[in-house]
Parts: C-alpha cells; structure tokens; sequence
C-alpha cells in the first residue's frame, strides 16, 4: 500500500556527478575525525537531505516517511529535523548521532572501507574487490548467497562506477559533526533499527540516536551487522 521511492544520491549511479569539486583524502579525513579534528568535505550532508527534499517537489509529493541506511539514516535524521512539515516519520538504519564519544569501526572494517582501490582496475578485480569489502562487514547469522552478491556488485559495476564520488560522500558523512542537538528537535515517529554486530557503524551508535530523539523506539536485530539480509526482509 505505499509508493516506495528509492533513488541515488548525488555524484554516484546515474546522479549528477561534482567532479569538478576534486578528490578530497578520505584516510586523512577519518584520521582528523577520530583525533576530534574538523574535515573539509565538498559538500554536506545537509545538502543531500536538501537534495532529497528537491526531489520530493519535483514528484510533487507534499510529505513521506523518510528512511535511510548508514549514511543515507543521517541524510534521513537531517530531512526530519529541518523538514519536518515534509517528514511522516523517520527509519533510521545502522546510522549514529555524530557523537565523538561513541565507540568507533573495528579496525577490519575500517579497513575495508578505507583501502585503497586495486592497482588493477578490470572490473573482475574491481568486483572481487567489492566482494572482500561487502564481506567485512556483513551479517555473520544471515550470509548472503555469494553467487548472488557477486551478481548484485556485477550490476552495480556496470551500472556505474564512480569512486570519487563514493570519496566525496565519505568525507560529507566524517564532517556531518555532532547531530544530537539537531536529533532533540525531531518530533516525527521515528524507529531506530540496528544490528547488534555492525562492526562499522557500533550498535552504541544507534541506541545514542534513539536517546536523543523524543519518543524514539529501538529495535535491535541479533546477528545483523552493517548490511540488509535478504533473510530479514520480513523484519525490515
């Protein structure tokens, strides 16, 4: 009974791309944000939350129930804070506050977002690439099909391959800052889903966004870490 809408953001799919903005260094960047440092980035991610209120106008849709994952739940926790005439409700998935005291990745998942790209860049080892970095930090009771993962980053590859824009949204999310004061002003029903094993994106992450949003519900999931199951579409 609803009208799913599910789009790329800017400078990745076939979204318009902010190449002429540079390549901003990501390892430097989650380095000064660990240390309590500023990080510049291209653009913010209050300008992606603005981009996803563009693209509701265009539809001509008035208002909608916002739902993002990992940094798609922080573009989603800024278009309910500073949208809420737009917002029916908030889902924010596997994403954090912004907290500069909450626990950070581990370090394997740390690495395996920040590695650098393969010194081959065909697309079979640009896939298995993918492959070694969707595994990292994937659901440890609920593993997907390999051979269906394989073909999913095959699509994607193919679809579009554009790192430097995955770079220049890195670095919006590292310098996205504390959001807690902004999480207080949400008053949208907001449910806050998290994996108790996402080695990226800690589960304290997402019980702090819960604490700090009124009326928050927490819904935690035993063996999900940061990635969507196949075999928890019925929960999801």
């Amino acid at each position: 009974g609803f009208r799913v809408i599910r789009f790329d953001n800017r400078d990745i799919g076939l979204s318009q791309r902010f190449d002429h903005l540079g390549v901003p260094n990501v390892a430097l960047g989650a380095l000064r944000h660990v240390v309590g440092l500023g990080v510049r980035s291209p653009y913010a991610i209050a300008d992606m939350a603005a981009d996803s209120i563009g693209l509701l106008d265009a539809l001509s849709i008035e208002r909608a129930h916002i739902v993002g994952a990992s940094m798609g739940g922080a573009i989603a926790q800024i278009v309910a804070a500073a949208y809420p005439q737009r917002t029916l409700s908030l889902t924010s998935i596997m994403s954090t506050s912004g907290n500069p005291d909450l626990p950070p990745p581990t370090e394997q998942a740390s690495r395996a977002l920040l590695a650098p790209l393969p010194a081959t860049r065909d697309k079979e080892a640009l896939v298995e690439d993918a492959l070694r970095r969707q595994l990292a930090v994937a659901s440890p009771d609920f593993p997907s099909c390999p051979q269906r993962l394989r073909e999913t980053l095959v699509d994607e590859h193919e679809r579009n391959f554009h790192p430097r824009g995955v770079a220049r949204q890195l670095a919006a999310f590292l310098a996205s800052g504390d959001r807690r004061a902004l999480l207080r002003t949400i008053s949208a029903p907001t449910l806050v889903l998290h994996g108790a094993d996402d080695p990226l994106i800690p589960v304290a992450c997402g019980y702090d966004v819960a604490a700090h949003i009124p009326g928050a519900k927490m819904q935690v999931i035993e063996g999900m870490a940061h990635d969507l199951p196949l075999a928890l579409t019925e929960v999801f």
